[in-house]
Order: structure tokens, then sequence, then C-alpha cells
């Protein structure tokens, strides 16, 4: 009888033992878990109606105006208006920004430009490379990866190579003498994969 009450003191240890043993091992999993914080999913939200824009690479943060959009393609953050959160957490957020004589443009990409700059997603819809050059002479923003070519004259509509759709355009506006978001995306930006 000693014996038998013996192994069930060392059965109920063990138990013991063991149910410690995975409540520690639960609390380490959810310590090593990151959490996102409210700050996180702005910075990897989507754009939305009221954003700013502001240059990539910009530390100061600077909201955008039409007079900065001059010369090659400008990459782009939106930003929340208040300025705190630049929605820099994805990378399906990255804008490309070209000013183009708005008299070129068609009438629905006219609708969605700002003083003649367009904007629209700079992940190609390909392979989700950079879409980051444009070509003058045939008003195209450019994708170097698989040389595919995108009309920024008409909602970014593919001109050549393998893209299977076109660029996600993002409607502008301005407000007080800065590039705002007036609409979401005009589909969902990324590679055909992602």
């Amino acid at each position: 009888m000693r014996d038998r009450s013996e192994k069930l003191e060392l059965g109920s240890e063990k138990h013991e033992r063991r149910v410690l043993l995975k409540g520690a091992a639960g609390l380490a999993v959810a310590w090593m878990t990151p959490v996102r914080t409210d700050a996180q999913e702005a910075k990897a939200a989507r754009p939305a109606a009221g954003d700013l824009l502001v240059k990539v690479g910009d530390e100061g943060a600077a909201a955008l105006t039409p007079t900065d959009i001059t010369g090659p393609p400008m990459l782009a953050w939106p930003m929340l208006a208040d300025g705190r959160v630049v929605r820099s957490g994805s990378r399906l957020n990255r804008i490309v920004l070209v000013r183009v004589d708005p008299t070129g443009l068609s009438e629905r990409t006219r609708a969605a430009a700002a003083d003649g700059v367009v904007a629209y997603s700079a992940v190609c819809t390909h392979t989700g490379c950079e879409v980051a050059a444009f070509l003058t002479d045939e008003h195209a923003l450019f994708c170097d990866c698989h040389q595919s070519k995108f009309n920024a004259l008409d909602r970014g509509q593919v001109l050549d190579g393998p893209a299977p759709r076109p660029l996600p355009a993002l409607p502008l506006r301005v407000v007080e003498g800065r590039l705002e978001v007036a609409r979401p995306f005009s589909a969902r930006p990324g590679a055909e994969q992602e």
C-alpha cells in the first residue's frame, strides 16, 4: 500500500511540473509573438481619402504640392493628414507620381489627376518589381525588371510587356495647396501572386 501512495504522489508532482512547463512555454510564445499596435496598423493600412503624400526618404515628412512634382517620377508614401503616421509599413503603399500635360489625359484619368499630377501604385502588377522610370516620349511608366510599360495618361493601362493588368490609380485632389488622396486605389495594388 505504501508503494502505491508514493506512486500517486510522484504522479501528481509530474503532473504539476508538466502543467507548470506548459504554462511557461505558453507565456514564452505569447511574449515572443509581436502585437500590432494602432500605429503599426495605421502604417500598413492602404491610402485613404484625406491622406497627404510625402516623398520617400524625406525624414521631415513635408506634404507634397503639385509644384514639387517635376522631372522624373517621384516615389511617395501616403501620410495621415495630422502628419503623425507615414503609411510606409507596407511596400504596397508606395506610390509613383508624375506630372504631365493635363490636356493629354484621358477623361477618366483627368478626373483622378490634380493639376496634371497623376498617381499610381509603384508596384508592378507582373511580379511586384518597382515601377519608377518614365519614358517621356511614350508617356509611359516603366518597370525595368521585365519591361512592362503602363500608360500614365490613361489609368495606367498596360502598353507593353507581361504585366497582366493596369497599375492601380490613386485619385488625387489639391487641398490648401497640398496633394491629397481623394479616394483609395482603383484596384488592389501588387502583383498577381501577392
